[in-house]
């Protein structure tokens, strides 16, 4: 509630007030009406009394209850309240009543209001810190027309100020509603003493129990960091140490500490260190950093680190210090735990790696080329290439026939580089339109064409770290030729539309079925682009140059769309064999692909066949290069593994293996071997 009063109001008040305060002066003790509680003169003792409740209470709600019931007993009054000042506001912190001939004090802490007391009343008394009183409110008077002492009756009414040291704490307002002149001079002086012990006591106690506050905040924050704290003066001795502090050393929080006792509790090993650091403390009289162990009465182990401020007392010349005794044992327990898991995670990290390495050492020459398969010359050829090839960063230039693997090849010689862990990112140029290629290898931003609706990252962004692999490298116009030449130069582009370079750390992969010699010499394709691309060629060859592969390609595709399709082909048919090594394979392995699994979707045995018709191109008039003897899938799967094995004197893994030879996983030729029954040992040489 605001205390702020008009000025007309406050003159008139203060004219009243005066008048009543100086008539209260001059009147003598009188006995009230009868019926009314009996007025009485107090002596001395009866104050002293009164005063003693009052000041003996440092509790807020104690001394709160005592004062109003000290104040109701001695004042005459029906009803009081303690008013306490709490910034701009005044609040009813207590209400006092007499309800059959008993004195009950109720807490509050609720905003006074209108409905409390006379605010008119309240007012002038904190504008003007001086008491008003009204003998009888029944006379009319500026007072007697507030709406609260209207409606509840009020006879006598008496507000005191609480001031200490020139403070205004609150005031005490008290009122009877069935008699007049209840405050007399008499009581209005123990009541005045009361007011001005009130002011001080509350004072008193409200700092008390602030600082009961913060001292349990403080113990309870020393708690939970496990903090203590300390004070010591080196001259006489004493030292004082905070509850926490006494947790700490396990000591008894009524056992005054002593430094030989803390000495005593410092760990056998560190008591040297500690008593010269205290000795040295003593004689400099500067700030020091301590961290020793504690070994305590039942073995266990505890690790401190102390620190002390030096503080220098102007007065005597002397060093006193004041610090902290951290108890970091948890801490260091976590610290070494987390050493320790870090170390073996550093030893398990260091096996694993040695482990994978030689995992994909093992993976590496086994299955390296497992989507690569054949043991034919030409394709040898071509794999000791990649082999070469694959852990440089040189640009690769692939070319051959439509359906010859090149996509295969290129990934194969991302797999063996180091940037294996990557990305590999492939992107076939003859299927985007030629105007939105350059979008598509090198992305645009937003607007940089109509549809561009938003930024869009290219094929060499995504590839950054990584390989790329430009399929049809041939088919790029003009303009991204150019675009093209740039990255490979300078390791940067910009995006369509954009102004800013880009730089990117790419392998470049690229792979055609056109001559692009020819290309150089028509123009249409750039011949310095060309010389950029042809830093590695690699030519695979065609199906009809590596016929010893069919008989294995056969079997690889006949198994897996076999399996695919839920049958089991076991042989194939001596004319089918035939027929597929005489055929000219015009679109190489990927033309032989779709011949077998439609072979094996129209297969109703275990014995596939082979409808000649399927073969469109031409056959070819010569004879196959060295022909397998055998009519069926089987036998020629029986000799070829034989022929591997007798170069690998009966070894099947490893780099020069039969399965590395034959390019099929070494679990699998296992399998095949058991399947055909061939005996191993045969081909072994002493």
């Amino acid at each position: 509630m605001t205390t702020a009063i008009s000025s007309v109001d406050f003159e008139a008040f203060s004219d009243h007030s005066e008048f009543v305060l100086s008539h209260v002066r001059r009147e003598p003790d009188s006995q009230p009406p009868p019926g009314t509680p009996a007025a009485k003169a107090f002596d001395s003792a009866t104050m002293i009394r009164a005063l003693r409740a009052v000041s003996a209470e440092i509790l807020t709600d104690k001394l709160v209850e005592a004062l109003m019931v000290t104040v109701l007993e001695h004042a005459g009054a029906e009803r009081g309240l303690l008013i306490l000042r709490r910034g701009d506001e005044a609040r009813v912190e207590a209400e006092a009543t007499t309800q059959q001939g008993a004195i009950v004090v109720r807490l509050r802490g609720t905003a006074a209001g209108s409905s409390d007391l006379p605010e008119t009343v309240l007012k002038l008394v904190l504008q003007t810190r001086q008491a008003l009183m009204i003998n009888d409110a029944a006379v009319p008077s500026p007072f007697s027309a507030d709406d609260y002492v209207a409606a509840h009756r009020v006879r006598s009414l008496l507000c005191l100020p609480l001031v200490k040291q020139g403070t205004l704490v609150g005031a005490l307002y008290l009122e009877n509603t069935i008699a007049s002149h209840v405050f007399t001079p008499s009581r209005i002086e123990l009541l005045a003493l009361l007011a001005s012990q009130a002011a001080i006591s509350l004072e008193n106690a409200l700092l008390y129990s602030d600082l009961r506050e913060t001292q349990a905040y403080l113990a309870e924050a020393q708690r939970l960091s496990a903090t203590g704290s300390f004070g010591w003066r080196p001259a006489s001795g004493e030292i004082v140490w905070s509850e926490e502090t006494h947790r700490i050393f396990g000591l008894n929080r009524d056992t005054k500490p002593t430094l030989e006792f803390a000495v005593s509790r410092a760990h056998p090993e560190d008591r040297e260190s500690v008593q010269q650091l205290v000795d040295r403390a003593t004689r400099e009289g500067k700030d020091w950093d301590l961290q020793h162990r504690l070994l305590m009465p039942d073995g266990a182990v505890k690790h401190l680190h102390i620190v002390a401020h030096a503080v220098q007392d102007e007065a005597t010349g002397r060093t006193e210090y004041v610090g902290a005794v951290m108890d970091v044992t948890t801490a260091n327990e976590s610290r070494q735990a987390l050493e320790k898991a870090y170390a073996e995670i550093q030893v398990l990290k260091d096996r694993l790696q040695k482990e994978n390495v030689v995992l994909r050492e093992e993976v590496d020459k086994t299955s390296m080329f497992e989507e690569i398969v054949g043991a034919s010359p030409p394709l040898r050829s071509v794999l000791s290439q990649v082999s070469k090839v694959a852990p440089t960063d040189s640009t690769v230039l692939i070319s051959g026939e439509t359906g010859t693997g090149k996509e295969l090849v290129a990934r194969a010689i991302h797999k063996r580089s180091p940037r294996s862990g990557r990305a590999f990112v492939a992107v076939n140029c003859a299927a985007t339109p030629p105007s939105l290629i350059a979008s598509e290898l090198f992305g645009h931003e937003k607007g940089a064409f109509t549809g561009a609706l938003q930024r869009r990252q290219g094929r060499f962004e995504l590839a950054d770290g990584g390989t790329i692999f430009l399929d049809e490298v041939g088919e790029l116009p003009a303009e991204t030729q150019i675009m093209l030449l740039r990255v490979l130069q300078e390791r940067e582009f910009a995006r369509v539309g954009g102004c800013g370079s880009i730089r990117v750390n790419v392998r470049v992969i690229a792979a055609t079925n056109r001559d692009l010699r020819a290309a150089v010499a028509e123009g249409t394709f750039r011949a310095d682009l060309f010389y950029r691309l042809n830093v590695f060629p690699l030519e695979v060859p065609a199906l009809r140059e590596r016929r010893p592969d069919i008989p294995l390609l056969v079997e690889y595709f006949a198994h897996r769309y076999a399996r695919r399709a839920g049958k089991h082909i076991r042989d194939i048919c001596r004319d089918a064999m035939a027929q597929l090594q005489s055929y000219d394979w015009p679109g190489n392995i990927r033309e032989l692909q779709n011949v077998i699994e439609r072979a094996v979707i129209v297969c109703d045995s275990d014995t596939l066949s082979i409808d000649a018709r399927w073969l469109s191109g031409r056959a070819s008039a010569v004879p196959p290069a060295a022909p397998l003897s055998a009519g069926t899938l089987a036998a020629h799967a029986m000799d070829a593994i034989e022929a591997a094995l007798t170069e690998s004197k009966g070894r099947v893994s490893g780099p020069f293996g039969a399965a590395a030879r034959l390019g099929v996983p070494a679990s699998t030729l296992e399998s095949k071997i058991k399947t055909l029954r061939i005996d191993k040992r045969r081909f072994k040489s002493g």
